[in-house]
């Protein structure tokens, strides 16, 4: 199953590497040459094709846990002050995702959505310590009656240059479904209560919908 966000492009590329196939064919005579480009093809149309899939996860749905909004590694977990929005201190989990990893973004909490905003920004490297504050990213706040409120944000990365966000103030959402999509690179970061009990490492490696991040 692929995304929406890239059916547009898988569109696109199937009819880029068919003409290219085509071309290839008629053009080049050298047959290793030949193979080589048709080989590159190939690769290409796969590694698009594994960027935009949307696997089904089977995660337990629980208004007291945290769920990995994506898939991809930890590789922040501190406490930090939080000035967007709460301005206080937070535990921040970050995860990054590398291209080879699933990019859809999804609730890490069921309830409403009570803050959702886009900034437009640069696009440093995803693990760039100011990215969180200077890229183009969009900051999503969902409350429940368990956990309250937790805060996630979308992180563009060098590759990344758009960022799809399906949150709107008011929206009841349920935990793990789609929040939105990254294309191209980037990271996830967290924002959690004081004293949440965290269930995950640095470099743990985390699947979206499915890994509890951390539980009350």
């Amino acid at each position: 199953m692929f995304h929406k966000e890239g059916f547009k492009i898988i569109l696109i590329t199937f009819v880029l590497v068919i003409a290219s196939f085509l071309i290839i064919d008629n053009v080049v005579s050298l047959t290793w040459l030949r193979n080589i480009l048709f080989f590159t093809l190939f690769v290409f149309l796969v590694l698009i094709l594994q960027f935009f899939r949307n696997p089904k996860r089977k995660g337990q749905l629980n208004d007291a846990q945290v769920l990995s909004p994506v898939d991809g590694k930890v590789v922040v977990i501190e406490e930090v002050f939080e000035k967007e929005y709460f301005n206080d201190k937070r535990i921040q989990v970050s995860v990054f995702m590398s291209p080879i990893n699933v990019h859809v973004t999804r609730y890490p909490i069921g309830g409403e959505v009570v803050f959702s905003k886009y900034h437009p920004g640069k696009y440093l490297v995803a693990w760039h310590p100011k990215a969180s504050e200077e890229n183009e990213r969009t900051t999503v706040v969902v409350e429940n009656a368990s956990f309250g409120k937790v805060l996630h944000r979308q992180i563009a990365g060098a590759l990344a240059k758009r960022i799809v966000n399906y949150a709107k103030v008011g929206d009841k959402v349920v935990q793990a479904s789609d929040s939105g999509f990254i294309k191209f690179g980037s990271r996830v970061d967290l924002f959690l209560p004081l004293g949440t009990d965290i269930k995950v490492n640095l470099n743990d490696k985390v699947k979206g919908g499915e890994s509890i991040i951390a539980q009350l």
